[in-house]
C-alpha cells in the first residue's frame, strides 16, 4: 500500500512539473498582437496591404493632391494625429488641441476647417486607421457592382471616440487578395446623429510604398439607395513619403497671424 501511495506521490509531483513547462512564456517573443485583438477578415486586409506591424514603425506620413486652384499637401504625424495642410491660399494646421487656419492672401476659406483637417487623411490611410481604439467591427452583406462580389465589414465607434463618433464606415475587400477595394462611409460632423446615408469611394492604383500598400487613386461614386451607381470624379494623390522620423513639431504649432477654429 506505501508503494501504491509512492508511486501516486511520484506521478503528481512529475504532472505538476509538466504542467508549468505547457505555460507558454512569449516574454522574450516578438509577437504579431493584431490576430488577437482584431477580426480574422480585417486582420487578413491589414497584412494584404503591408501589416499592422510595418505601419505601427511609421511616424510621417505625407501626400500631395491637385486641386483647382493648385496642389495641396497634407502632413500627419501618426503617432498623435498632429496634422498640417498646406495650400496655395490658406494653411490649416491640428496642433494636438486645436484646429487653427492661417490666409495667406484676402480670398476666404470657404469650407470647414475642423471638418476638413483630417479628412482626407482618413480616406487615404485606410484600411490602417481602421485600426484605431474604439472601434467595433461588424460583418454586413458584401457589395455587388458590375457582377462582382465584395465582402463587408462595417466599422463603428463607441461613444465620446474622435469628432464625430456617430461616423461609421463599411469596408469592401477583394475576396481573393484581401485588398480594399471600396469604402463606403457617412458624414455625421455637422448634424451629430447617426445617418443612413452612405457615399462611396472606389480605391485602385496600389503603390508599395518602403513596404506599405497605399493608394494612388480613390475614385467618388454617386450613389442611390446605399449602393454606389456611376463614377463621379478621381482624385489623386502623388509625392508620398512615409518614414519612421518624426516631422518637426514646429509645422503644427499655431502661428502668430492665424486664428484658432470655433
Amino acid at each position: 500500500m506505501k508503494r501504491i501511495l509512492f508511486l501516486v506521490a511520484i506521478v503528481a509531483i512529475f504532472s505538476c512539473k509538466n504542467s508549468k513547462k505547457e505555460t507558454a512564456d512569449y516574454s522574450e517573443e516578438v509577437l504579431d498582437v493584431s490576430t488577437s485583438i482584431y477580426p480574422e477578415n480585417i486582420t487578413k486586409v491589414f497584412e494584404a496591404h503591408g501589416g499592422l506591424d510595418k505601419w505601427n514603425t511609421m511616424r510621417n506620413l505625407e501626400f500631395t493632391m491637385q486641386k483647382p486652384n493648385g496642389a495641396e499637401v497634407t502632413t500627419t504625424d501618426l503617432k498623435n494625429r498632429k496634422s498640417l495642410i498646406d495650400m496655395p491660399n490658406h494653411t490649416i494646421g491640428f496642433d494636438g488641441t486645436n484646429v487653427w487656419l492661417k490666409q495667406k492672401d484676402t480670398a476666404q476659406y470657404k469650407g470647414n476647417p475642423k471638418f476638413y483637417y483630417n479628412l482626407m487623411f482618413y480616406f487615404y490611410a485606410m484600411p490602417f486607421i481602421l485600426a484605431d481604439d474604439g472601434i467595433i467591427y461588424e460583418d454586413v452583406q458584401p457589395l455587388e457592382f458590375e457582377g462582382k462580389s465584395y465582402p463587408g465589414i462595417k466599422i463603428s465607434y463607441e461613444a465620446g471616440v474622435g469628432e464625430s463618433p456617430e461616423d461609421e464606415y463599411i469596408l469592401y475587400y477583394n475576396s481573393q487578395t484581401h485588398q480594399l477595394e471600396w469604402l463606403g462611409y457617412t458624414v455625421t460632423f455637422f448634424s451629430k446623429e447617426k445617418s443612413k446615408e452612405f457615399h462611396f469611394i472606389k480605391y485602385s492604383n496600389w503603390q508599395n510604398i518602403d513596404g506599405l500598400l497605399l493608394p494612388e487613386t480613390l475614385t467618388w461614386y454617386d450613389y442611390e439607395n446605399n449602393l454606389p451607381t456611376t463614377k463621379r470624379n478621381d482624385l489623386k494623390f502623388t509625392d508620398i513619403k512615409i518614414s519612421k522620423e518624426e516631422p518637426s513639431p514646429d509645422i503644427f504649432k499655431l502661428p502668430e497671424d492665424a486664428i484658432v477654429v470655433e
